[in-house]
């Protein structure tokens, strides 16, 4: 029998003996790398989620505190080191009050807004670089010709070109929340070139009031949600094109069949689909007798770039569930999707999350507050280490906030061998990993052995996820072997 009848009957015996193996998930461990300290030498109540720079390090920003208590940009590395790189000035030549992350552009630097500061005190866009160095690029002016108030981030789209919205501002309209507008859709180059594109107008036949950030589609368009408006007020999902011709796609309903008030995001899954979370509605509302839940404690969801809309999840109560999602979605390397609540959990300070396109969730961690952790997360970000990392808005020794890191094994359909294939004197063994864990290929010359050994320079520390695929060189010129995976977190 040559080789490679060997190899088909061995991948069979392979297939068979790793099919029957139990691999159990691992805790998910959470570490507080910083408790804010507050002014003046260090923010505090951090409303936003993190960034990941070239240089594996990450940065954010602190709603308020620094040395003039308008709030501050910060680094922190994936261990703990912490540095306060800016404090905020705040009106008339500065911004204040950064309330969503930061971008890193293709240039290297960070860029941002600010809810306030600026000229006239309506908020700014700014730009930072790793090493503190800031510029202050545009100043808002409000309406009618001018937005006001941003709460959400910028994306940089293809062109180069960064894409926000402002909460309020543009066209002024009487039926709008607020006679201060609706909000804007608005495009600023690096340099700080800045076009007003979109004016929101009002229920019934638009959102208003866009709090979350944009995300650009894989057609180029810009996809992004609204607080209010939509055919019964409580928020829609839009697209818009680099050109400002917007399209709402979707209006959201009412409890109990459906999710209302979108706070976040959106993101776009590798399946081409817009996932998202409402803050409200879903089938857990309860009539009024649960004070947390009066109008459903939210939900996620599934849009399809031309409107087609599926809820996925409505939230439960604590202790057992996470309530209030105010955050976008972000994807695993698992393909799976992660969020956090800012309420539920085990002492209703908030949990975190996982949630597969198709609906299938599991709470992940419940945070436990002050002092000793933290509360009221924002946004996380998956770090090159497979690692998720993120800030609360409260807890931590001073109760001021924190950054975290979550260890958590990512989901995967089959942590067993997929494949195994001969490559002239090599053999070559794949297996879908799991992000965070250690895999060492192992081989025996027996189907029952009483020992296995590890191949030689085959060995994959705390894996990013995704399929690894192995070589074990000059493995096809040796005698029969069987292989396995040793996987440890």
């Amino acid at each position: 029998m040559n080789n490679m009848k060997i190899l088909r009957v061995l991948l069979v015996i392979f297939m068979a003996v790793l099919a029957g193996r139990a691999f159990t998930a691992n805790a998910q461990t959470e570490t507080n790398l910083h408790s804010f300290v507050g002014p003046p030498s260090d923010g505090r109540d951090p409303r936003s989620g993190l960034v990941q720079g070239s240089d594996g390090n990450f940065y954010g920003t602190t709603f308020i505190g620094g040395t003039n208590f308008d709030g501050t940009v910060f680094r922190i590395s994936p261990s703990g080191t912490y540095t306060s790189l800016y404090s905020f000035v705040g009106s008339p030549t500065d911004g204040a009050r950064p309330s969503d992350k930061m971008v890193r552009g293709s240039d290297g630097n960070f860029y941002g807004t600010t809810h306030d500061g600026g000229m006239t005190n309506l908020g700014t866009v700014f730009r930072i670089s790793p090493g503190g160095s800031y510029t202050n690029l545009y100043s808002f002016r409000g309406p009618p010709t001018d937005g006001a108030g941003p709460t959400a981030g910028l994306v940089q789209g293809s062109d180069g070109n960064f894409y926000g919205m402002t909460e309020l501002g543009g066209t002024t309209n009487a039926i709008c929340t607020n006679a201060n507008g609706c909000g804007i859709v608005f495009r600023i180059s690096p340099s700080g070139s800045y076009s007003n594109l979109y004016s929101f107008g009002s229920y019934t036949n638009d959102g208003q009031d866009p709090i979350g950030g944009l995300v650009q589609g894989s057609d180029s368009n810009f996809y992004g949600t609204t607080l209010f408006g939509g055919t019964t007020n409580v928020g829609t999902v839009f697209r818009i094109s680099r050109s400002g011709s917007e399209t709402n796609l979707y209006s959201f309903g009412s409890y109990t069949n459906d999710g209302f008030l979108p706070f976040a995001e959106l993101v776009q899954g590798s399946d081409g689909n817009f996932y998202g979370t409402t803050y409200d509605g879903g089938t857990t509302w309860n009539g009024g007798t649960n004070s947390i839940c009066t109008n459903g404690c939210g939900t996620a969801f599934r849009i399809s770039p031309s409107g087609v809309y599926t809820s996925l999840y409505s939230f439960g109560i604590y202790p057992t569930d996470g309530t209030k999602p105010t955050v976008g979605l972000i994807q695993g390397s698992d393909g799976n999707f992660y969020g956090m609540t800012i309420l539920g959990g085990t002492v209703n300070s908030g949990t975190i999350f996982r949630i597969s396109s198709s609906g299938s969730y599991s709470n992940l961690y419940s945070f436990k507050g002050y002092p000793n952790d933290g509360g009221n997360p924002s946004e996380m970000v998956q770090g090159s280490d497979g690692n998720f990392y993120g800030t609360t808005g409260f807890g931590g020794t001073n109760n001021y906030g924190t950054v975290f890191k979550l260890i958590s094994p990512l989901s995967s359909p089959a942590n067993q061998i997929s494949a195994i294939n001969k490559a002239g004197t090599n053999i070559i063994v794949a297996i879908p990993s799991i992000a965070g864990e250690t895999y060492q290929l192992q081989f025996s010359s027996s189907m029952t052995p009483t020992n296995w050994v590890n191949v030689s320079g085959v060995l994959v520390s705390n894996s990013m996820g995704g399929l690894l695929t192995l070589t074990n060189f000059g493995a096809a010129s040796q005698p029969q072997r069987f292989y396995r995976f040793d996987i440890t977190p």
